[in-house]
């Protein structure tokens, strides 16, 4: 697909690579702003990727939108996208409890049990498509179909931190406690965002995620090494 540039307002521009969200397209995405990043382009002040765009903010009294949307049409004709596998995490979950308290109604609406539910969504690999609405939230593709569920038509108030969730057929992790009408079967200790840590955000668009199933007290030992700074988990480098 041709890139579509669109002006948002008289400081930002979005390219759209593609009309459709799927690992391609989003890997391509996330190379342009890597590139448009690396060109270091005066006035850009901004780079925002998403499933199958990215915004770029600018200052007009440095350069002028009309100047930028060449140099961003340059770069993507250019683009090299590069097939080298993200990093992968594990991310220990505690299923159900209070914080999954929706655990055992999707399971009974999917003709499932808990624990089947459980293996279904453990049982599968999850891409990072990008990271939005809250500090670190992570937008997560390839939630296996038979777990898509629409949201709550009445959000809650309050979601904690570490949420696991299900909105229509995307995953995700909750970064900061905050209202939500997700759908949530889990809680994990791993702080995806710590404003404490030299990098606040643990996960980044591309990169992979598997849920791994842990027990409350296993869960509550974790998220005490976390409150006291330690690193709890790592990611697998790719090769």
């Amino acid at each position: 697909m041709i890139p579509t540039f669109l002006p948002c307002g008289d400081s930002a521009l979005v390219i759209e690579l593609g009309d459709r969200i799927d690992a391609d397209v989003n890997a391509r995405v996330i190379s342009l702003a890597a590139a448009v990043e690396a060109a270091a382009i005066p006035g850009v002040v901004e780079i925002v990727p998403s499933y199958r765009s990215v915004l770029v903010r600018y200052d007009p009294e440095i350069i002028r939108g009309r100047e930028l949307e060449e140099r961003l049409a340059d770069l993507s004709e250019h683009l090299e996208v590069s097939g080298a596998q993200a990093r992968s995490w594990n991310i220990p979950v505690v299923y159900g409890g209070e914080v999954g308290q929706d655990l055992e109604e999707i399971a009974a609406m999917k003709g499932l049990s808990p624990e089947e539910l459980i293996a279904l969504h453990a049982g599968g690999e999850y891409r990072v498509f990008m990271i939005g609405f809250a500090p670190g939230f992570a937008y997560l593709g390839g939630l296996p179909a038979i777990l898509h569920t629409p949201r709550l038509q009445k959000p809650r108030q309050s979601v904690p931190a570490g949420a696991i969730g299900i909105g229509g057929q995307q995953g995700s992790v909750n970064s900061v406690a905050g209202p939500s009408g997700w759908r949530f079967i889990g809680w994990t200790p791993i702080r995806v965002f710590d404003p404490a840590r030299k990098i606040p955000f643990l996960l980044q668009a591309g990169d992979r995620v598997s849920f791994v199933p842990i027990d409350p007290e296993t869960g509550e030992r974790l998220a005490a090494r976390a409150a006291a700074g330690e690193t709890v988990i790592e990611p697998e480098e790719a090769a």
